[in-house]
């Protein structure tokens, strides 16, 4: 009885939230404008939507954006965790605290915040300043993706590797992030998806100046919902998704990875023991 009113209980929660994602995926192929009638299946939405200038600017500074802070956040994300995780525990948890600001934070109280640094230093708010907005809000993304693999590692391939000559970068470079290069990964399809769909903050840091998806989205909308909108609502939610799925698959391949690495480790140990116990006692 309990599993079931556990599984009903799941399921109406599922209906609940992807109802209207449903919704929308269906009446993006509706002929008709409307969402209250089905007048029949068609195309000429998507078709209308790929002809579309304005909304091809949107998607190449989408993409140029998601790409760009994508890659910067992670190359930052992931020379912050290797440097907080060789602090003193109490420095890693003030730096750890301070990181974890700008995820619990409300976007609009980060937008505005950035706006107004924006406005302090006189920056003319535009592309640039959308990327730096990106960069500042992906990166903790990176860090907290990257810790806890990091965290795993065994630090005395770290110091063998010094004690064979090579120094901190070179052993970094070739030891440690190897092994982190899962977990980098993952941090960097993650910050190219918070970046991919992000409005509010990019509202803010651009004011108008520069257009993506979200932001055309919303323009769109003011004026009416347009039935291009279901399209590229539905386009922008299955790019998303399929990130989401490859980055947790990734996630899930390399928790067995390292869970398979541990039992041979401690197999190799266990049989090492055994063969000196062996000896001592021969």
């Amino acid at each position: 009885m309990k599993k079931f009113i556990k599984n009903s209980y799941i399921s109406l929660l599922l209906l609940f939230l992807y109802i209207p994602i449903l919704m929308l995926m269906v009446f993006s192929f509706n002929e008709g404008k409307t969402m209250s009638k089905w007048t029949g299946f068609s195309l000429k939405w998507y078709v209308q939507l790929f002809n579309d200038p304005n909304i091809a600017d949107a998607l190449t500074n989408t993409l140029s954006i998601a790409f760009l802070s994508a890659i910067i956040s992670t190359i930052i994300g992931t020379l912050a965790a290797i440097g907080i995780n060789e602090c003193k525990k109490s420095t890693q948890n003030l730096i750890l605290n301070f990181t974890y600001v700008p995820m619990v934070n409300a976007d609009i109280v980060t937008g505005v915040s950035m706006l107004l640094l924006f406005i302090f230093l006189r920056i003319p708010r535009g592309y640039g300043t959308l990327l730096i907005s990106h960069i500042a809000f992906n990166t903790p993304y990176v860090i907290f993706s990257i810790l806890p693999r990091l965290r795993q590692l065994d630090p005395h391939l770290y110091e063998a590797a010094l004690d064979m000559g090579a120094t901190p970068v070179y052993a970094i470079w070739k030891v440690t992030i190897p092994q982190l290069m899962p977990s980098i990964i993952t941090g960097a399809i993650l910050a190219f998806t918070m970046s991919f769909d992000d409005f509010v903050i990019s509202f803010f840091s651009t004011q108008g100046m520069v257009n993506n998806l979200p932001i055309y989205i919303y323009s769109m909308a003011k004026v009416g919902i347009n039935p291009k909108i279901n399209a590229l609502s539905v386009i922008m939610f299955l790019c998303v998704m399929t990130l989401l799925v490859i980055t947790n698959l990734r996630s899930m391949r390399a928790d067995k990875q390292a869970k398979k690495n541990r039992q041979l480790a401690n197999r190799s140990e266990t049989r090492h023991k055994f063969s000196l116990k062996r000896e001592t006692t021969s």
